[in-house]
């Protein structure tokens, strides 16, 4: 920033000399999920850069030191980030003594509907609330796991062979020795 300083909508100063700001945007996003005719992969960044010209005053875009521009991420990463809600998800279901298990089907279906080109992997929050969040807490507060927690089993749901969403069954632990 100019002077290393911010002023809030109070008037209050704040030292930026030694600030790194970073700001994301989904402006671009549409050019770069386009398809490019033929075989070698088209370079949209000039596209990206008049969008953003369009988005942002001169005198905003003057003070920006640089662009980084993200491409789509690959299948790795956005397993990776359904791992990452799962493992969350566990955590906050331990205090209930709930032990989540989710099939290969099920992450597969999730990393598939829960991740947008545009969007990126912000559905994914979206998704688990939706299909293992709601119900879990149905269950945990009304149902088969209101008493003592349990094992849930977690996996794609099939309506005329097709993948539509996800069913948790409560299920006996065969591990746990009887008390």
């Amino acid at each position: 920033m100019d002077h290393g300083a911010l002023t809030d909508n109070n008037g209050r100063k704040s030292d930026f000399r030694n600030v790194i700001i970073v700001l994301t945007t989904n402006i671009g996003a549409e050019s770069i999920s386009r398809n490019s005719i033929g075989f070698t992969e088209q370079d949209n960044s000039n596209d990206n850069q008049e969008a953003m010209k369009r988005a942002f005053a001169p005198e905003f875009r003057n003070r920006l030191d640089g662009v980084i521009q993200f491409k789509a991420l690959p299948t790795t990463v956005i397993e990776s980030v359904v791992d990452k809600f799962l493992t969350e998800l566990q955590a906050q279901l331990d205090d209930k003594k709930v032990v989540l298990e989710v099939d290969q089907s099920a992450r597969d279906w999730m990393a598939e509907n829960g991740y947008d080109r545009l969007m990126g992997a912000r559905p994914m929050q979206r998704l688990i609330q939706e299909h293992l969040k709601k119900p879990l807490a149905e269950m945990i507060l009304f149902g088969e796991l209101a008493d003592h927690g349990g094992n849930v089993a977690v996996s794609v749901k099939k309506e005329n062979g097709k993948a539509v969403g996800l069913t948790l069954e409560v299920f006996e632990d065969q591990t746990a020795e009887p008390a």
